[in-house]
């Protein structure tokens, strides 16, 4: 008994830390690692005919790597944060930031 009550106390642990990220709005949403190229080009081409993409154009903060899959992650955290929309047929919330060095996700 006392083992279920211990695995239960630190399920609940992990599950406030968890959600007190969502709650104080440290989520990003970032491109799925299984979702296609394709999926992904369409995503970004459709975003970014939405959103203000410059950061990921040659010269942004975020244009290096230049790879499909980090300009999309890009593109589907800022459609996120301006839309509140993280599309889970192609993008995943994430509690971890994906900005890096130079480039700071919204």
């Amino acid at each position: 008994m006392a083992r279920v009550i211990f695995s239960l106390c630190i399920i609940a642990f992990f599950l406030v830390i968890v959600c007190s990220n969502f709650v104080e709005g440290k989520t990003w949403c970032v491109a799925q690692a299984q979702a296609s190229d394709s999926v992904m080009q369409q995503t970004l081409d459709r975003l970014c005919g939405q959103l203000d993409c410059k950061e990921i154009q040659p010269g942004g903060s975020c244009f290096d790597p230049n790879t499909l899959r980090n300009h999309a992650s890009y593109a589907i955290d800022l459609n996120f944060r301006t839309n509140g929309v993280c599309d889970t047929s192609y993008a995943t919330p994430s509690p971890t930031d994906p900005s890096f060095g130079t480039c700071v996700y919204p």
